[in-house]
């Protein structure tokens, strides 16, 4: 939180008040209504990821322009397999997958994935995904099933294909017929991690400093052909606009062992941390992390300004989360 205060201070020409309170948010907002809110709760409400479209929800009710993406993007994106499902319905390629309900004992493992990825269908910052997500065999597929079941009781689970090529992120800052920025791509290097765990970001990377999976991965910009390039690029273009993603978004993508990258995640609200990917792939594009917040800022006022003409927007206030999370 101290490194975003102190980022948008060197911001001339705005000013922010900073509401982090949720118990009194809506009276806050109410009593003390700013001209546009920088909405930067990508934890949800109350710090609920499922009720992380209540807070645009919350400025719409009460006509407060804000940046970012709407509450019906955040409610889609949340849902893995629907976003999955209007990729490959795009013509993105996506991993092969099976969608199951947490009681439902019958799942069964797409034919001839193994590894295999299980993780949950509902959730973000990688709950549900550890070193033991991926599994080799019937029996420890069950035996994570079993584990995630008492985790996250009555949460759809994905069983999916393991992806084991390079993994990359992408960042778009801008709108679709307007001003788009896209950000260097970014690849996750796993060449020092311990052989003896599976490559993939688990919780444990973005949440437990004492963990290998933080210690030992690193980032760096992709190393790319410019065709591979191009088709990520045009994937995270056609997603970002078909699923309405405003202003500024990330999106995953790994490929697999034929080479072929598949889409992982689409993140409409991605974290927006100094040690974010976000922020990581600005550094590469040779900019500085107050200069990412300013590109942020200009996107959802530009966009704010085309949907609303003659609005006025002479300040911008903004509404910070809880910071320090990486990813």
């Amino acid at each position: 939180m101290a490194r975003l205060t102190a980022a948008l201070a060197e911001l001339s020409g705005y000013r922010f008040r900073y509401l982090d309170n949720h118990a009194t948010l809506f009276a806050d907002l109410r009593a003390h209504r700013p001209h546009f809110a920088l909405n930067f709760c990508d934890e949800g409400f109350n710090n609920d990821a499922f009720l992380e479209m209540h807070v645009p929800a919350l400025l719409e009710m009460l006509d407060i322009p804000y940046s970012g993406a709407g509450p019906a993007c955040l409610g889609v994106c949340y849902n893995k397999s629907l976003v999955r499902g209007v990729a490959e319905a795009i013509d993105v390629p996506v991993p092969a997958e099976t969608y199951c309900n947490s009681d439902d004992l019958a799942a069964t493992i797409p034919s001839g994935v193994f590894p295999a990825l299980i993780k949950p269908n509902f959730g973000d910052s990688s709950i549900g995904i550890t070193k033991d997500s991926v599994v080799h065999t019937w029996e420890e597929a069950i035996g994570y099933l079993g584990i995630l079941r008492q985790l996250l009781p009555g949460c759809p689970i994905l069983i999916q294909e393991f992806l084991t090529g390079p993994e990359y992120s992408i960042g778009i800052i801008g709108n679709p017929g307007s001003s788009c920025r896209m950000l260097p791509i970014l690849e996750v290097d796993y060449s020092r991690l311990d052989p003896a765990l599976p490559r993939l970001l688990t919780y444990e990377s973005k949440w437990l400093p004492d963990s290998a999976y933080w210690s030992q991965i690193a980032y760096r910009e992709a190393r790319l052909d410019e065709d591979t390039r191009r088709r990520i690029a045009d994937y995270a273009n056609i997603l970002f606009e078909r699923l309405g993603c405003r202003d500024y978004a990330r999106f995953d993508f790994r490929a697999d062992a034929a080479g072929e990258v598949k889409l992982l995640e689409v993140n409409p609200n991605p974290g927006w941390c100094w040690d974010g990917k976000l922020n990581l792939m600005a550094e590469m594009a040779g900019l500085r992390y107050s200069d990412l917040l300013r590109l942020i800022i200009e996107a959802a006022q530009e966009r704010v300004a085309a949907q609303r003409p003659g609005l006025v927007i002479p300040i911008a206030e903004g509404r910070a989360a809880r910071a320090g999370r990486r990813g």
